[in-house]
């Protein structure tokens, strides 16, 4: 006991010093509480009450703008160019593979409008989607917010689908990949394995995962890493690996429930993604999974490193635009 709480005090010291860290590393001024106190201080209410309508009708709205805020700070930084449509001759990143699954592109339209009555001109894409994620995966824990939110960025005006791939972290990467990716935006081992527990909600389309299930070495053979009654149950959930109609959740029974129980899942090694069981094959990032099944270590830590990602090369003062519809610049 004493040394499985020595590990948690810990890890505990880690982390709160990855906030210091994570908050000096936001240039001063560059980001705040509440950017819009005073140009629009109703924005904060309007951007929750909305998402809250708009999660009361649909329950999978957290993990749908938890990914799309993921895809968006990963590609770009934190600047809302993935909620931009195509124009003639330049695919957006929405075109990109990665991203055709992409949900909740009509949810943040609809904020953005509301914004729009109140305070015209005045509050940028990007806040909003990085808000109404907080407060679409908040929505069940009614009055708690699960993490920080600082605003005051701009809107990019650049959308490439090439360069999507490879700043992307793929749902068939190994650890050493999934380091890299992270480690080129200013993210550690521990942001990698923390923020991939926002897996405990949501779902996945059968061909991000069947490689697993059905030809892993290009033999016909399953994923010797994965639990085999777990591999047998997704056989069953997929047996056409190519009807894309087909989701499984990502954490068994508990994919609209905000909690630890990812953690506890991979240690039993039922992650549903490659990249899932990759977080077993490295001895820093194995041991902090096994760490993040206390939730007085997860909630925190995911606070943090939220905190850290919505702050990717963010644009801020006269940089990038306040967009008058998210789906296109002005």
């Amino acid at each position: 006991m004493r040394a499985s709480n020595h590990g948690f005090f810990s890890l505990f010291s880690v982390l709160l010093l990855s906030t210091l860290v994570a908050v000096q590393a936001v240039p001063k001024g560059a980001l705040s509480n509440n950017a819009y106190w005073r140009t629009c201080p109703k924005a904060l209410r309007i951007i929750r009450d909305t998402t809250f309508r708009l999660a009361r009708s649909n329950p999978g709205l957290g993990a749908q703008l938890l990914r799309v805020q993921f895809h968006d700070c990963f590609v770009r930084g934190c600047d809302a160019s993935v909620l931009l449509d195509s124009i003639t001759g330049n695919p957006s990143e929405k075109e990109a593979r990665p991203n055709l699954s992409l949900l909740g592109f009509d949810a943040i339209d609809t904020i953005k409008s509301e914004v729009e009555k109140a305070c015209p001109g005045v509050v940028s894409c990007a806040d909003i989607l990085a808000v109404s994620a907080r407060d679409a995966v908040s929505f069940p824990f009614k009055n708690r917010r699960l993490w920080p939110v600082l605003t005051g960025r701009r809107d990019g005006t650049v959308s490439r689908s090439s360069e999507v791939t490879g700043n992307i972290p793929s749902p068939f990467s190994n650890f050493t990949t999934l380091k890299q990716i992270f480690e080129n935006k200013g993210l550690t081992v521990s942001d990698l394995v923390i923020l991939s527990g926002g897996h405990t909600i949501g779902v996945a389309h059968c061909g991000t995962f069947s490689r697993r299930l059905y030809n892993f070495t290009g033999q016909g053979d399953a994923d010797p890493s994965l639990n085999p009654i777990y591999a047998n149950f997704l056989r069953q959930k997929c047996p056409n690996p190519a009807d894309s109609s087909i989701t499984v959740e990502m954490d068994p029974k508990s994919s609209r429930s905000f909690d630890t129980d990812y953690f506890k899942i991979l240690t039993q090694h039922k992650g549903l993604f490659q990249s899932d069981a990759a977080l077993l094959t490295d001895d820093s990032s194995s041991r902090i999974v096994k760490e993040l099944q206390k939730p007085k270590a997860f909630f925190p830590s995911f606070a943090n490193s939220m905190l850290k990602m919505s702050a990717i090369e963010v644009l801020t003062g006269k940089n990038g635009e306040i967009r008058k519809r998210c789906r296109f610049v002005n």
